[in-house]
């Protein structure tokens, strides 16, 4: 654990002490040397159970995948970010580079903790990096809305889960994820105690989050500068669902009421937010709101509790988390360019730029889950668990699927097709650190196919 800890804790000094004209391909370097360490944890994948153990952090298989793309991330935000902030003082970009590596300790700390409290405190201590990255480096006047959100959503919704935490270890003893399987789980009976199932996953169910409690997301993607909206929809809404996950295991004899309401909200979102794909103007938004769609059939997938569900939330959850970040930075290239965000004032751009029209196309025919795209088998592993559960599931998430295909190619066609609008006369060719970044995004994707043991968890 430590040597990957260790040196992206050195990444700070590193991003203030570097030359200012080395330091984007130094902190570049660092970054991406520590993702290449931290393959390291896959061969242990294979093997059920827990691995680099210590007294506070461990890896298993639900983990591992989350942890990888977390620190597969930081060079991919670092690469986009580098014309972002090129126009800004020094020692603003040096803290902009400090927060993404803040932002990337929490996360590592959160994924890999073996201890609830512990979770929570990461869980929680990632607010603070990504609030400020909203706030400060957002494009519109809106980020302060979005940050205000985006806080008090989740500090809402995370309140009732330590005092739930808190009523666990004192029923319990421990809030060691190791021992909590094997603890006797109480009789649940009371109207409290569906109070305190609800208060286990509400932080979660907003983090990820539910349609109906959802608001917060697409003003936040909206508002972020690029980095932020990769982080945010890469790895940020796979912490709900990770934390559902750890959750689901000790809220047993209660689930199979209580989840009804949470599995039709969460079923209804998929419909619901791919019907406002397709009449949405901003391109951003729409991005953002597909990435609500996915992440219901992610909360369904969970809350059925079957080997099944798991394994096609985990995998759709790494799936969605490559695909939809290249959709950002896809979108970013657009913005740097045209400036603006509106779909209808950026058409098509295909004419211009035919090889971000090739990337474009593959990330949203990745979207639509296309086979044999990793999308694509989350996807189905969960409708058909669902539809085991329940035959009626198949009504919803079958139009979700028609939605979800309809708006990605929408967002293609709106985008590159058609004749260039009149007010576009000087467009800057695309570089080739904008091509690195897309194929660093979409060539992980691809290579999962070949491998998929790696990212369906528990079920090997």
């Amino acid at each position: 654990m430590l040597k990957i800890l260790i040196p992206t804790l050195m990444l700070i000094p590193t991003a203030w002490l570097t030359p200012a004209k080395w330091l984007w391909p130094t902190t570049l370097a660092h970054s991406f040397f520590i993702a290449l360490a931290s393959f390291s944890w896959i061969p242990n994948l294979l093997e059920t159970g827990w691995h680099s153990l210590s007294p506070y952090m461990a890896t298993d298989p639900l983990s591992t995948p989350l942890l990888i793309l977390t620190c597969w991330l930081l060079p991919l935000m670092i690469l986009a970010s580098q014309n972002h902030t090129a126009t800004e003082p020094m020692n603003r970009q040096r803290l902009y580079i400090t927060l993404l590596t803040t932002l990337q300790f929490f996360l590592i700390l959160a994924f890999s903790a073996t201890e609830m409290i512990m979770f929570y405190v990461m869980f929680e201590a990632t607010l603070i990096p990504t609030l400020i990255i909203i706030t400060r480096w957002g494009n519109q006047t809106e980020r302060l809305n979005a940050g205000t959100y985006f806080l008090f959503y989740t500090l809402a919704g995370s309140l009732p889960l330590l005092v739930a935490l808190l009523l666990l270890h004192n029923s319990t003893g421990t809030l060691s994820l190791l021992t909590l399987h094997y603890s006797n789980p109480a009789p649940l009976t009371s109207y409290a105690h569906s109070f305190w199932w609800v208060s286990c996953l509400l932080a979660f169910l907003v983090k990820m989050p539910l349609y109906g409690i959802h608001l917060w997301l697409p003003k936040a993607h909206v508002e972020a500068p690029i980095a932020g909206s990769m982080i945010l929809a890469a790895v940020l809404l796979k912490l709900g669902g990770y934390g559902m996950m750890r959750m689901m295991t000790m809220l047993e004899p209660l689930t199979k009421e209580l989840s009804y309401p949470f599995i039709i909200f969460a079923l209804w979102g998929v419909v619901m937010t791919g019907s406002i794909c397709l009449r949405q103007t901003d391109l951003k938004s729409l991005i953002a709101y597909s990435s609500v769609g996915h992440m219901g059939l992610v909360a369904g997938g969970i809350l059925i509790q079957t080997p099944w569900g798991f394994s096609g939330a985990l995998i759709l959850m790494i799936a969605h988390g490559l695909t939809s970040s290249a959709l950002f930075c896809l979108a970013n290239t657009n913005y740097e360019r045209t400036h603006s965000r509106t779909m209808l004032l950026t058409r098509g751009l295909q004419m211009v730029l035919p090889l971000t029209a090739t990337w474009w196309f593959i990330a949203s025919l990745a979207n639509l889950a296309l086979p044999p795209l990793p999308n694509l088998m989350g996807e189905l592993m969960i409708i058909t668990s669902l539809f085991n559960w329940s035959w009626w599931t198949l009504i919803l998430t079958g139009a979700g699927a028609l939605i979800t295909a309809s708006y990605s190619l929408f967002m293609f066609q709106t985008t590159q097709r058609g004749s260039l609008p009149m007010h576009m006369l000087n467009l800057s060719p695309t570089h080739t650190r904008e091509h690195l970044l897309i194929t660093l995004h979409l060539l992980p994707l691809a290579l999962l196919i070949i491998k998929p043991e790696l990212i369906w968890g528990w079920t090997a």
